[in-house]
């Protein structure tokens, strides 16, 4: 048996209310809200984040034997973004990692490819939407990530067998954006509808047929897509009751486009009971269709932090003048300080288990904990007496913290943090997703991987504390 055997979705903190861009710009943006990335979150700082969760619940011993990474919106291009999280998971050296970039269907085809692979394999699925001032994309869209790891049961208990499937494939032009265009361009829904509904009836019988299933045996269907039209008239075919569909979450998070199918299975994963058969179809650049069915391991797993729970907790705050700054379509003017330096190559490599893994050292000799990692003990003075900690995910709570209005940020005020970490080791590090009226001393805290910032094209990836996140 082959399936996923843990899982984990992110959902950043911060929520647009939809009638905050119609007030802003007199028009109607429908209600609900939006997840959005803060400043200091792309497509690769999100799939951590959801990798973290899926790797925290994953059985003993269970390791990535591949990363595969899918998003419309990457980072870096030419550059392979799965190796920075690769790097922030800690993950073996030996463990190959992948991009699959550029298009919403690569989300499911990692998904496909590691439900078809002999190896323990980490798919993630991550993005970061926008789209003009006042359109569709900008209000609809969301922001999110997902993370499923898969593998045989020898590896650990299966969650979700991975039953079969089917796809199809067909060239057409729906949705488009070339290289270096902020936003998609859109042919009208109803030429997408006609595009995609044959290929929905085609997909969806021979997935029946190929599984021996029919419509009365599945218990939940996921379905996404961009073409909401076409989505919407996909039901015809799948022939389930409406009570089954899964909440689409577009009311709450937004579409999540490459990410989408999967935060929705995560939220299904969440609350389902054995033996339950989940339909996935997804609608992007053709029709994909997969069958998972739970087991009884189900009942004895618990998710790191639940879809429900990090979509109740989001601040829905932010305002829309913020949102265009974030998405750097608003240009403001930053503190009068100096722009941060480049990071250089050499330096972080060299420093890549503490830069990208959060990694310290501690002492053999009497335990003193040191970020950054150091060779002589500031308690003992014992030299190169050390072996290395990860503190990444190790809480902590703030011993003293500052609000500097003047030090360069993308999203000012900078609040900056003393943090003591569980088990010994003082760091200051800055905090993020956090009202700085609300900071306080004695508060919990945990680790998130974000991007301090960017400049001349390289982004600086590193830790900042949150507030602690629970359930």
């Amino acid at each position: 048996m082959r399936g996923i055997i843990s899982y984990g979705a992110y959902v950043p903190f911060n929520r647009l209310r939809r009638e905050a861009i119609g007030a802003a710009l007199g028009t109607s943006a429908g209600r609900g809200t939006r997840a959005v990335a803060s400043f200091d979150e792309d497509s690769t700082t999100l799939a951590v984040e959801a990798g973290r969760l899926a790797l925290r619940g994953a059985p003993d011993g269970a390791q990535p034997g591949v990363v595969l990474f899918a998003t419309a919106a990457p980072a870096y291009q030419d550059k392979n973004n799965a190796s920075a999280i690769h790097a922030a998971l800690d993950l073996p050296v030996g463990a190959p990692a992948y991009d699959a970039v550029g298009s919403a269907r690569s989300g499911f085809g990692v998904l496909d490819a590691a439900a078809h692979d002999r190896r323990t394999v980490l798919a993630l699925v991550s993005e970061v939407r926008t789209g003009l001032a006042g359109g569709a994309d900008e209000a609809q869209s969301g922001d999110a990530a997902a993370a499923f790891l898969v593998a045989d049961d020898t590896v650990g208990p299966v969650l979700a067998e991975h039953v079969g499937g089917a796809h199809a494939s067909s060239e057409f032009l729906d949705r488009w954006r070339t290289p270096g265009e902020s936003h998609s361009k859109i042919w009208e829904e109803r030429f997408s509808e006609a595009a995609y509904l044959p290929l929905v009836e085609d997909a969806v019988r021979r997935a029946y047929d190929s599984c021996g299933l029919t419509p009365s045996d599945v218990d939940r269907v996921v379905t996404a897509g961009l073409a909401a039209r076409a989505v919407r008239g996909a039901a015809k075919f799948i022939g389930v009751a409406p009570e089954k569909y899964a909440d689409p979450l577009t009311d709450t998070v937004g579409n999540a486009g490459t990410a989408h199918a999967g935060l929705v299975l995560a939220s299904v994963l969440d609350t389902a009971g054995p033996g339950e058969l989940i339909m996935v179809v997804s609608l992007a650049d053709g029709v994909d269709v997969a069958f998972f069915r739970t087991t009884d391991a189900i009942t004895s797993f618990e998710p790191a932090s639940t879809v429900a729970h990090q979509i109740e907790r989001g601040d829905d705050s932010l305002d829309y003048a913020k949102f265009l700054t974030w998405r750097r379509m608003l240009t403001r003017e930053p503190p009068r300080r100096p722009d941060p330096d480049r990071p250089a190559a050499p330096p972080s490599r060299r420093g890549e288990r503490w830069k990208f893994g959060f990694y310290g050292s501690q002492c053999t000799e009497c335990g003193a904990r040191h970020l950054p990692p150091a060779r002589v003990c500031v308690k003992c003075e014992a030299v190169d007496r050390m072996e290395p900690v990860r503190l990444a995910d190790v809480g902590g709570t703030i011993a003293s913290y500052t609000i500097d209005r003047l030090a360069f940020s993308e999203s000012p005020p900078m609040v900056g943090t003393v943090v003591d970490f569980d088990g010994g080791g003082r760091f200051q590090i800055e905090m993020t997703d956090v009202d700085p009226d609300a900071v306080a001393i004695g508060g919990r805290v945990g680790m998130t991987f974000r991007r301090l910032f960017t400049t001349d094209g390289i982004h600086d990836y590193f830790w900042k504390a949150r507030p602690a996140i629970e359930g």
